[in-house]
């Protein structure tokens, strides 16, 4: 399961899945340093933070975000 961290609503973190499901998980079952935005992976039942995924979403959305602004 690969997914993204839409947001933090007390103890559970709203996952948007990468077929578009939307999951509440634990907060406490996520690595300490997860963020909104991060992208995760859940492999061998531990869901992981995986930084190139992240970073290229990022950037994307740094793009469309200059681009609605040229």
């Amino acid at each position: 399961m690969k997914g993204i961290i839409d947001r933090f609503e007390g103890e559970f973190a709203v996952i948007e899945q990468e077929d578009r499901v939307i999951i509440n998980v634990p907060r406490h079952v996520l690595p300490r340093e997860a963020k909104e935005g991060d992208s995760l992976v859940l492999s061998n039942g531990e869901y992981l933070i995986d930084p190139s995924e992240t970073a290229k979403r990022k950037k994307r959305i740094e793009e469309l975000s200059r681009e609605l602004w040229e």
